[in-house]
């Protein structure tokens, strides 16, 4: 329905679903976003119009990065608009703009920090015309929905160049990431860590082995984890791009953070030059997909180091506030607005949130692919106190059917972990969790299977060491509605 009326109708619609929605005391994310599309499809680009927006996309890290951008706007006095219950979906983002807008569709706020499915990337940007696209980073994920990891590349992709005019935020150790720049205007802001983290698997670099461009095997000078870090084609040049914001040093990591040296501004001085690359035959996975040879310019400044506490554990968070601080001043805003945030952000819902359960200390932390699932797991292995882990899995469509990625994490290193006093296991394949146990050297009385959420809370009532929950999707949504119940946190739409 077109015009005045079609308006009126899709946002009163949104706005008449959600608060029913809320009364019912459901999150209300995505079915107000469909009453919207049902009577104007595009109601989307009315209610975004002139927002000032900021869109996070990637495999992982979008949620964190995405909360971490919105306390830094809410700091600044921007008060933005955000999807912090993770409905990043077209009808979760058209609810959000939506509900917020005047009856006639103005948006009535300014800005706005939007997590965004890589999949969903084209339909969405093309409406909301975002100022700032930041990616996170590429791993496997959901294989029976994505497909191999070039497909979501090229999702991607093809979103990007919707928007030429949009800055492009990518991740300079990613090589799948980086590529991005390799074949469209926009202008573009590289951010990374400049030096290694641990030790590196040949087997974690199956996702990004070889050069997208000629096929030929990456050598690395560093490693961070999985296939990032510093990257270089030995036969066309492609390489690791310079970074205008990065990771210089890390002084400490612990279970409350990192503290790190964030340096802004190129580590050269001067003006930079495109660097031109030699011609190369694509690979044949690739073939298509990157035409340009020539690396994009960025936007630079001048080069400054910040002592910056990132408030939240693990290399993958550090990575997301490098991600969030970059996209925060290349969208023009003051560096030193988002600062302090890094230092005093809480976890969003799932992502390394932790439970008080009548003084067990719970930390939930979401985990969905190999590369996110082993970083979790290095975590884990850092401890240096016992405690007990719950490995909740669901194979729904959420989740993506495919549950053969838990044998590419390395569950072997909690196993072994002395640490690590006993496991539960929970979900729809907790059988198959069990197994991959089994596989990594678990001794059989070390693993429990229990059938229902409160038998698992009660059992972890009784732990006398902390408890940490690696559930995939839809599994975390359900444990996380019955702890938030039993520990008096807001449900997850409330953020």
């Amino acid at each position: 329905m077109a015009g005045k009326l079609g308006t009126i109708l899709a946002v009163g619609s949104c706005k008449a679903a959600r608060k029913v929605l809320h009364l019912l005391k459901r999150g209300g994310t995505t079915t107000p976003g469909k009453a919207a599309m049902f009577f104007d499809r595009n109601i989307l680009a009315k209610t975004a119009e002139g927002v000032e927006t900021i869109v996070v996309v990637g495999t992982n890290g979008k949620t964190t990065t995405a909360h971490m951008l919105e306390r830094a706007m809410t700091a600044a006095g921007m008060d933005p608009l955000a999807n912090r219950s993770g409905a990043n979906l077209l009808p979760g983002i058209t609810a959000e703009f939506t509900a917020e807008a005047s009856i006639s569709g103005h948006a009535r706020r300014k800005y706005a920090v939007i997590e965004c499915d890589e999949a969903a990337l084209k339909l969405v940007v093309p409406l909301v015309n975002p100022k700032v696209i930041a990616v996170t980073n590429l791993f496997r994920d959901q294989l029976d929905r994505y497909g191999e990891v070039m497909n979501t590349l090229e999702q991607i992709r093809i979103g990007v160049r919707m928007v030429p005019e949009a800055i492009l935020c990518l991740n300079a150790d990613d090589s799948l990431v980086a590529s991005l720049a390799l074949d469209v205007p926009n202008p573009v802001v590289y951010f990374g860590l400049d030096l290694p983290v641990g030790e590196q698997k040949d087997a974690e670099l199956s996702d990004a082995r070889y050069c997208i461009r000629c096929g030929t095997e990456y050598t690395y000078s560093y490693h961070t984890y999985a296939h990032l870090g510093g990257f270089r084609c030995p036969n066309c040049g492609y390489r690791r791009h310079q970074t205008d914001v990065a990771v210089t040093a890390i002084r400490s990591m612990g279970m409350d953070g990192s503290d790190i040296e964030l340096r802004f501004g190129t580590a050269s001085e001067g003006k930079k030059q495109k660097q031109t690359l030699p011609e190369a035959k694509p690979h044949p996975d690739t073939e298509g997909s990157i035409k340009n040879t020539e690396r994009k310019p960025e936007i630079t400044g001048g080069s400054v180091i910040e002592h910056v506490h990132v408030g939240l554990p693990a290399v993958y968070n550090i990575y997301n506030a490098a991600c969030a601080a970059a996209a925060f001043t290349a969208a023009g805003y003051d560096r030193q607005k988002i600062l302090p945030v890094l230092a005093e952000v809480h976890s969003s819902f799932g992502r390394m949130e932790t439970f008080d359960l009548d003084g067990v200390r719970v930390q939930m932390i979401l985990v969905k692919n190999p590369a996110g699932c082993s970083q979790a797991l290095d975590y884990l292995a850092a401890m240096e106190e016992p405690y007990q882990a719950v490995f909740c899995l669901n194979d729904r469509t959420a989740d993506g059917h495919d549950i053969s990625w838990i044998w590419d994490a390395d569950f072997e290193k909690v196993c072994r972990d002395p640490h690590m006093l006993h496991a539960y296991v929970l979900g729809d394949r907790a059988e198959d969790m069990q197994l991959r146990l089994k596989y990594a050297d678990m001794e059989e009385n070390g693993v429990e299977k229990v059938n229902a959420e409160e038998e698992l809370i009660e059992k972890m009532r009784k732990s006398e060491v902390p408890v940490f929950i690696l559930p995939n999707y839809t599994a975390m949504l359900s444990l996380r509605a019955v702890l938030g119940r039993i520990t008096g946190k807001d449900a997850f739409w409330k953020g």
